[in-house]
């Protein structure tokens, strides 16, 4: 690890099975690329209790509380049970929560639902909402201004949408998180939006286990290649990457109320 280099990964699910075998080891990778601090996001709130344990094993970890859109569930969560469970110290966002059209296994009614019950909670609590939007823009975005999300504030986690969108956002004060994804070579509109989200409102992250970035794209992801993506971004803007880490590491202590 460089001295210069405080990455933080504001969007991986380092509690997921697919680390059980190596979690500790991607630990001290971590460490050595300069990765200093994470969000460990949930999907569903049976996460809760094993999100809880790993961010108090570990000071440089913290956690959400929230169910993914397209997580199928037999009862709901309330707006009750989200405060009640977002109280731990180091919870700092509310979801990952939204809507998602891509793959609709949750009827898009009950997602509109559930996602503004996640909004409501994160007003109560004052956390920002950690945000899912796949080809569902009107929708999300609708419902983000009619719950006036710019009151706790809120990430677009992994963006992938065009810039009509992520303008919408940025109007409400949100922050545009930037995964692998804008690594991939068909991705060069992606790549151009990049380049002009205003600085103090770019974050990245690796959605780890998913979407490794390029040059690790078809692995399993991890918090270590978070830094494919700041150097990514610093090509895109045309500026060293030491300072994309510093800003977006800035906006992340920002964002999630670490300062």
């Amino acid at each position: 690890m460089t001295k210069e280099m405080q990455l933080f990964d504001t969007h991986c699910h380092i509690d997921f099975e697919h680390f059980d075998d190596d979690r500790n080891d991607v630990f001290v990778r971590m460490q050595e690329a300069g990765v200093t601090r994470i969000v460990s996001v949930a999907v569903e709130l049976e996460q809760t209790p094993r999100l809880i344990q790993l961010a108090e094993s570990r000071d440089n970890v913290w956690f959400s509380v929230g169910v993914h859109p397209n997580h199928e569930v037999d009862v709901e969560p309330t707006v009750d049970q989200l405060c009640e469970l977002s109280k731990h110290e180091k919870c700092v966002a509310i979801g990952e929560t939204g809507m998602d059209f891509f793959r609709t296994h949750v009827d898009p009614t009950v997602q509109e639902e559930r996602f503004r019950t996640h909004i409501r909670a994160a007003h109560v609590v004052n956390k920002p909402v950690i945000v899912h939007m796949r080809d569902a823009d009107e929708a999300t975005l609708r419902i983000l201004k009619e719950e006036r999300i710019e009151g706790c504030g809120g990430i677009m986690h992994c963006f992938s949408s065009n810039w009509n969108a992520a303008s919408q956002a940025l109007d409400m004060g949100m922050s545009i998180s930037f995964s692998g994804n804008v690594t991939f070579k068909r991705n060069d509109e992606l790549r151009e939006i990049a380049g002009k989200v205003p600085m103090d409102s770019i974050l990245i992250e690796t959605d780890s286990p998913y979407l490794a970035p390029v040059p690790n794209r078809g692995k399993r992801n991890e918090p270590t290649f978070v830094k494919h993506v700041a150097q990514c971004i610093a090509d895109a803007r045309q500026m060293p990457v030491q300072e994309v880490i510093e800003m977006t590491t800035a906006n992340a202590m920002r964002r999630f109320q670490l300062l």
